[in-house]
Order: structure tokens, then C-alpha cells, then sequence
């Protein structure tokens, strides 16, 4: 319930200066509910399983959605657990470099935003 994996993934990388991030979840029962407008905010979505985007894509329907990657992380850690931890950066940081590295549209064509 939006509890333990994605908190921690959100405190992991809040301050990066790189990327900006928001942590919610797909149950009704979560503190932060996942909407619309988060969505539409995102370039990427990481979800912990696939439920969860399956979640989203039925949730969501007739909307554009950005990319949602599954980690496959499952349900067993507590917060900041430094195993979710490595486990989140060696699944995350390599994606996070990868799109911090690609040029947004925008700037592909110098188009203003």
C-alpha cells in the first residue's frame, strides 16, 4: 500500500537534481492515490509489479500514458531496508542515466517547451 517500496524509492532520489519524483499508489487504501494528473506529469512510470500496472492501465483508460516499467520488486522489505535499496538503485540507476542522457523532444527540434 504505497508503505515501504515506493516511499523508499521516492526518499532514494527526491534530491537528485536530475529528475523530480512522486510517489503513489494504485489502492484505493493508499495514502497518495495514483490520478490522472500525476500521470500526465510523468515522462516514465516504475511500478514494484505487474498488478500494479495493470492497475493503471484499466484505471486509465482513453488517456495518454507515459511508459510504465515494472521492477518486479516484491512486498518483503520495510522502508529504507538497505536491501530495497541496492535493489531499487541497481534496477533504477541505470534507466535514470539512460533517460537523463536522451534530449527531449522539444530540444531535438529547438522548439520551445
Amino acid at each position: 500500500m504505497n508503505k515501504q517500496r515506493s516511499v523508499t524509492a521516492e526518499r532514494l532520489y527526491r534530491n537528485d537534481a536530475r529528475l523530480e519524483v512522486r510517489s503513489a499508489g494504485v489502492r484505493t487504501e493508499a495514502e497518495r492515490r495514483i490520478s490522472e494528473a500525476d500521470l500526465k506529469w510523468a515522462d516514465v512510470v516504475y511500478v514494484m509489479e505487474r498488478g500494479h500496472k495493470s492497475r493503471i492501465l484499466e484505471r486509465f483508460v482513453g488517456i495518454t500514458l507515459p511508459p510504465i516499467d515494472v521492477l518486479d520488486i516484491p512486498d518483503d522489505f520495510e522502508v529504507m531496508d538497505p536491501e530495497l535499496q541496492e535493489l531499487l538503485r541497481s534496477l533504477l540507476d541505470p534507466e535514470i542515466a539512460r533517460l537523463v542522457s536522451q534530449p527531449r523532444a522539444a530540444e531535438e527540434t529547438n522548439e520551445s517547451p
